[in-house]
This record gives structure tokens, C-alpha cells and sequence, in this order.
């Protein structure tokens, strides 16, 4: 099944994706509404992956300067191990490059650091505990 990554673009899409991330991140997880719902959504850029007009994955950047913040990359469990993450990872590197960014950055759950380091991401420093979660910071360079 092939998929579709763009930009959200329309509120009710959005929604979706603010849905599906609460689902993974809250429900699965059990990372807290409070820590997941940041406030940062109504300034981030966000990505959706779409299979047959569903949304199956999300993610969001937030842009600082020359510095994109990548975050809350989620896709649906009966879509993982498909490619949809590495996807969402490439089509955020065009848009940071589109926008003149430098770098990268992003707070990795430590299990899927594998997933950020073929994408071109090193890890910048310890690990931390984030909603309870083991994370490492990443970062990559932006050519």
C-alpha cells in the first residue's frame, strides 16, 4: 500500500493528526496530555502520511532561526515497518532545507534512535527522561 506524505491542510486534518498523536503518545505510551499537548502546535509546520485518505502518521516542526525542531513523529501501529517514518523524516528535511534552515534538532525515545541515525541524525549529549520516557537529543546538519 503506497502513501502519501504532505503538509496538513485543512484544520479538521489537523485534528486527525493531533488525534492520532494523543492515541500514540497518551494512550499507548502513557506520556501525559499535559506533556504531549505543548502549546507549540498552532506555530508548527505539520506532516501527515496518508494511506487511502487516512491519516496513518503525523509529525510536526516548529523553525527558531535557522534551527527546525522536529517532534511528536507518530504513525498508526498497523502502519509501522513500512517506511513511513523515514518518509516523514525526508519530506522534513525538505522543508527545513526549503526554509533555509542549518540544522535539526530533535529529542529522540532512545529506542528509536537507529530509526533518527539512518536518516542522518547523531546524538548530542546524554540520555534524559522526558514524560517519563528514556530520550537522547539529536541533531543533523542541513545541507
Amino acid at each position: 500500500m503506497s502513501s502519501e506524505i504532505r503538509r496538513v491542510r485543512t484544520s479538521e486534518e489537523r485534528e486527525v493528526a493531533l488525534r492520532l498523536r494523543h492515541e500514540i503518545f497518551c494512550v499507548e505510551q502513557g506520556v501525559p496530555p499535559g506533556d504531549e499537548q505543548d502549546g507549540r502546535d498552532p506555530e508548527g509546520l505539520h506532516l501527515v502520511a496518508l494511506e487511502e485518505g487516512e491519516v496513518v502518521g503525523a509529525c510536526r516542526l516548529v523553525f527558531v532561526g535557522g534551527t527546525v525542531q522536529f517532534s511528536r513523529l507518530a504513525v498508526r501501529s498497523g502502519s509501522r515497518r513500512r517506511g513511513i517514518a523515514s518518509r516523514l523524516l525526508e519530506a522534513a528535511d525538505a522543508e527545513a532545507r526549503a526554509a533555509g534552515a542549518r540544522r535539526l534538532v530533535l529529542h529522540a525515545q532512545t529506542y528509536a534512535c537507529d530509526l533518527y541515525a539512518a536518516q542522518g541524525y547523531r546524538r548530542r549529549g546524554p540520555t534524559f527522561f522526558e514524560a517519563g520516557i528514556e530520550h537522547v537529543a539529536m541533531e543533523k546538519r542541513v545541507a
